[in-house]
């Protein structure tokens, strides 16, 4: 067995230990009782291991990630309460979301954090836990933009060249099932006591990937994407919008680990508001919500779906002065 790959079932048991029965204690030693737990499972099923410093360090990245990493096992796999899922699946999911999300991608690819969690699942979880770790680290990737995505076109022309089949499937989205949504990028004058004038604030919110992105909510019933929009804001962040004009069409596949994948089709529209402090609700997929000046936003974390939607704002504010 790799090093790599043995290290990480270290953690995972020690995790295991630490989620069973030290994370339930609320004494000031718990690290000093980890450690002991880390140290025997090295000595017992690692003897001699050579690369410990990658032991530790994953160990100790999992832990002091691990309230923002239960957050986004939530949104990704939302069918599955964290307290439900299993010991040995959810702290697989917490090592490859770790490594995933906040890793070095130049030693730990993405595509292999994701399947080193399955191999884990698959050793040590159940008959269904492979299935489930990977569709859970499939959607998070999907959503995070699949970033080593030019890496593995340039692998594919690669295989193309050699005469090796590349042998994954394109989805059809046309057999999907079909979720519509409505969204709002929202705007409103700064008011003087903030320094006023002409200025214009945008209204983001802050999901747990790590993005400022624009609220949004399902359609339901009768409702139209409008509705649904006005809605999903108002719940979202408090806002009382009115609705300017359509901005645009996203459309994405989204993966569930329960009931697989479905097309995601969201209309966004521009939309005015009074100024007012944002209260975020209390929600597993966002983690903030702040308004920002127009200079301000190309400096943030964005997703590329929604750029092209906040240039066109950007324009019908500037040419319409609304």
């Amino acid at each position: 067995m790799a090093n790599r790959h043995l290290s990480r079932s270290i953690v995972l048991q020690t995790l295991f230990e630490w989620d069973f029965s030290l994370a339930l204690k609320k004494s000031a030693s718990i690290n000093a009782e980890l450690k002991k737990v880390l140290d025997r499972n090295l000595k017992e099923f690692a003897p001699g291991l050579e690369d410990d410093n990658f032991v530790l360090k994953l160990l100790g990245d999992v832990l002091k990630k691990h309230g923002t990493i239960d957050k986004i096992i939530e949104k990704a796999a939302p069918d599955w309460p964290i307290d439900k899922i299993s010991i040995v699946d959810r702290n697989i999911l917490r090592i490859g979301l770790t490594e995933l999300l906040f890793g070095d991608r130049s030693q730990v690819p993405p595509k292999v954090a994701i399947n080193e969690a399955i191999e884990l699942a698959k050793t040590f979880g159940g008959e269904n836990s492979g299935k489930f770790v990977n569709g859970v680290l499939g959607a998070v990737y999907k959503e995070i933009g699949e970033p080593d995505k030019e890496h593995q076109k340039t692998d594919n022309k690669k295989k193309v060249c050699s005469g090796e089949k590349e042998t994954k499937e394109p989805v059809d989205i046309s057999k999907l099932p079909v979720e519509n949504l409505g969204g709002a990028l929202v705007y409103a004058k700064k008011p003087a006591r903030l320094g006023g004038g002409d200025s214009v604030l945008f209204a983001f919110v802050h999901d747990v990937f790590g993005y400022w992105t624009l609220s949004k909510g399902k359609v339901e019933g009768e409702e139209s994407e409008k509705e649904a929009a006005v809605k999903a804001i108002k719940k979202e962040i408090g806002l009382d919008i009115k609705i300017k004009e359509k901005l645009g069409t996203n459309e994405y596949v989204a993966t569930y680990p329960s009931k697989g994948k479905s097309l995601k089709k969201v209309v966004y529209f521009l939309a005015s508001c009074d100024y007012k402090e944002l209260v975020l609700e209390n929600s597993g997929g966002l983690d903030g919500a702040r308004w920002f000046e127009m200079r301000e936003v190309p400096e943030l974390r964005i997703y590329n779906d929604i750029v092209p939607l906040i240039s066109k704002a950007i324009e019908i504010i500037s040419s319409k002065k609304l």
